[in-house]
């Protein structure tokens, strides 16, 4: 079963990149899911998907891998680029781009 680690991204729900300096490791879905006759929610048997494990550095969900053999892809985080806005630099004099309301 192959497993995947990654860096769990922020949610759209938040601003800030709080809960997301840990990385993960999840196993990827033995199979497709089912529909129930019954009540119509998806599911499955595989108890394996519900499983994800916390790890603090990258390096500690490798090895955790490696310990146990499982066969593992790693997902790098995507770079951010943080652009310092000034809210003054709205009404500064020079400005480039025309104001609108």
């Amino acid at each position: 079963m192959r497993a995947r680690i990654f860096q769990q991204p922020k949610t759209a729900m938040q601003s800030g990149v709080a809960n997301t300096h840990h990385w993960v490791l999840e196993w990827a879905p033995s199979g497709p899911r089912q529909q129930d006759a019954l009540m119509g929610w998806s599911g499955s048997g595989d108890t394996q998907a519900q499983v994800h494990l916390r790890f603090p550095t990258r390096d500690e969900a490798t090895a955790y891998a490696d310990r146990r053999g499982l066969e593992y892809d790693v997902e790098l985080p995507p770079i951010r680029v943080h652009a310092p806005k000034i809210y003054a630099d709205n009404f500064k004099y020079g400005r480039l781009e025309n104001w609108t309301h």
